[in-house]
């Protein structure tokens, strides 16, 4: 099997760059990213999120957030579980149309 016929487990062609695909160095190993989008809340944090095809064709949305966290340690702490479970919420309402493993928040 060569890199260039090498298909997913859905059989689209894993080296075939995608309509919103922003190629170049963002692509390797067949995986295919667009190019993130970025929110900002003025005092509060940013997200940036990225469209990923894998290279078994799945897709998903990749999502790193940078939140201000308070000065003093246990409202910092309330914050970050806080965030998790607001971010549990939030990744269950966006999966709702697709295939999702079952369970909570792990570690690691």
């Amino acid at each position: 099997m060569t890199r260039l016929t090498r298909r997913g487990r859905n059989g689209l062609n894993a080296l075939r760059h995608t309509e919103w695909c922003a190629g170049g160095h963002r692509c390797n190993l067949g995986e295919h990213r667009a190019d993130p989008l970025v929110v900002d809340v003025e005092g509060l944090g940013r997200a940036l999120l990225t469209r990923v095809r894998a290279a078994d064709g799945r897709e998903h949305a990749e999502v790193t957030l940078t939140v201000a966290l308070a000065a003093a340690e246990p409202y910092a702490r309330r914050q970050l579980l806080d965030l998790a479970t607001d971010l549990t919420h939030a990744m269950e309402r966006a999966t709702r149309a697709s295939v999702r493993p079952t369970g909570g928040i792990r570690n690691g």
